[in-house]
């Protein structure tokens, strides 16, 4: 591997470790839920997911400058974009809960989040082995991990919605707001997989 091209290996890395980081700090956020308290909360995801945004730049300069990379470029952009939308839609998870003045959640935005964070450990595992994928043995056992956990996102998302609609109450704005939170948790998932489906793709096209 060139001198270079750790760079991008490294970023990717840090960027999985970000959508990690602002995974088990939704986790926090739910299981001590206080709304009076969102204004914190907000704020310290907020960093996280701005300290993501800065690596997707400095990726976006280094793509910019270089000649030669160890893949694609556009194979590169398409990676970095990809991971920096978990982080972002991790953030969106808790701006709904805001957004909606949720005031009681159950066990199962908790168990959601729970996953969230599952599937960002998966990605910081790819992306540890990535600089070596054209040797390595790891990766796909790993995306097909990613993939089983996303299955586990749906039916909990299914159930959850289910649950929803079968619940006897007067407060649609309640049910309302929470299925676009579900909604929120079932892309975020989505993002995940998506990030795992891709590498699997670059792999590919590489070796």
């Amino acid at each position: 591997m060139a001198k270079g091209d750790k760079f991008y290996f490294d970023n990717f890395a840090e960027c999985t470790a970000l959508s990690k980081k602002a995974a088990e700090y939704l986790v926090e956020c739910l299981e001590n839920y206080k709304p009076e308290n969102f204004k914190e909360m907000l704020e310290k995801m907020h960093e996280i997911e701005h300290s993501a945004d800065i690596k997707k730049h400095e990726m976006d300069k280094a793509l910019a400058k270089a000649f030669v990379t160890p893949v694609d470029r556009e194979d590169l952009d398409m990676l970095s974009h990809n991971l920096d939308k978990v982080t972002d839609r991790i953030e969106e998870v808790l701006q709904r809960f805001y957004i909606y003045n949720i005031q009681t959640i159950d066990e199962s935005v908790i168990q959601f989040a729970k996953n969230l964070v599952k599937s960002c450990e998966i990605l910081s595992e790819i992306m540890a082995e990535f600089e070596n994928f054209k040797r390595s043995k790891k990766i796909q056992p790993l995306i097909v991990t990613l993939n089983d956990i996303e299955e586990e996102c749906d039916k909990l998302y299914l159930e959850s919605m289910r649950k929803l609609s079968i619940t006897e109450t007067d407060d649609v704005l309640t049910i309302v707001s929470m299925r676009k939170v579900y909604e929120c948790f079932e892309s975020c998932a989505d993002a995940c997989e998506h990030v795992g489906d891709s590498i699997g793709s670059v792999i590919m096209k590489n070796t």
